[in-house]
């Protein structure tokens, strides 16, 4: 039988290990979920420095790097505007100065949708629209939808501009990769559809989403997210083609 998540007590679905106190028995949702709050080993209490996360081999990882319990409760003390202060600390880094890329006609698209908040319009789940109904239980099911899932999200962390720092450049042990901001955040978005039903009302994904995007991107990010996911479109430009909203794009 699986591990069961000590934090959750349901099947772990992706491990993660918690540095340097190596314990393993933790969802790497949950456990990233509990170190927003706390950067303490939910079992032994130490400070946990990193998460190692989406493990190939027990050389091949990723590392997710945890604020300090300083760091943490200084942030705790101030109001952030800017969504990039919201970041894990050492995933931030100094942008290097670097020429701007050319324009990306699908993007600045996606960044005019975000900056006047518009909502895609919402099509049926039938024969002729095509659309479907998504649960956490169909994500985790299916190989098809966590692909597109990922193509999806991949563009959309383009969006936001605070997500562009360089990964962290400190080495890391047993030559993991250290991911960059949308490189975990493309995992942590990733755990969350296989776990929870993004049209709750608890509003349970956003709060686990927005301390990295803000409030309001964040419950834009997932609608989007879960238009493109119903919908039955397998490319990118065939969806930007098709989807409507209140207003000419």
């Amino acid at each position: 039988s699986k591990d069961a998540c000590v934090i959750c007590l349901e099947d772990i679905t992706e491990r993660a290990i918690t540095a340097p106190c190596n314990h393993c028995t933790f969802d790497f949702l949950c456990l990233v979920s509990w170190l927003q709050e706390r950067p303490t080993c939910p079992l032994c209490k130490a400070e946990v420095t990193a998460v190692q996360y989406d493990w190939r081999t027990p050389e091949d990882f990723k590392t997710y790097f945890v604020r300090s319990i300083a760091t943490t409760q200084q942030i705790s003390s101030t109001y952030h505007e800017n969504a990039r202060s919201r970041l894990p600390r050492r995933l931030r880094t100094a942008r290097r100065p670097h020429p701007p890329p050319g324009p990306d006609t699908a993007l600045l698209r996606r960044r005019h949708v975000y900056r006047r908040k518009l909502y895609s319009l919402h099509v049926g789940s039938n024969q002729i629209s095509q659309y479907r109904d998504l649960t956490p239980q169909t994500f985790a099911q299916s190989a098809e939808l966590q692909s597109r899932a990922k193509a999806w999200i991949r563009r959309e962390l383009r969006v936001f501009s605070f997500l562009d720092a360089e990964p962290d450049q400190m080495p890391s042990e047993g030559g993991a990769t250290t991911s960059s901001n949308a490189e975990f955040l493309l995992s942590y978005i990733i755990a969350i559809l296989r776990k929870v039903d993004l049209k709750s009302s608890n509003g349970h994904a956003e709060d686990l989403l927005q301390e990295f995007l803000g409030r309001d991107n964040t419950r834009l990010f997932l609608h989007e997210l879960g238009s493109w996911l119903r919908s039955p479109y397998t490319r990118l430009g065939e969806w930007d083609r098709t989807v409507q909203y209140r207003e000419e794009l």
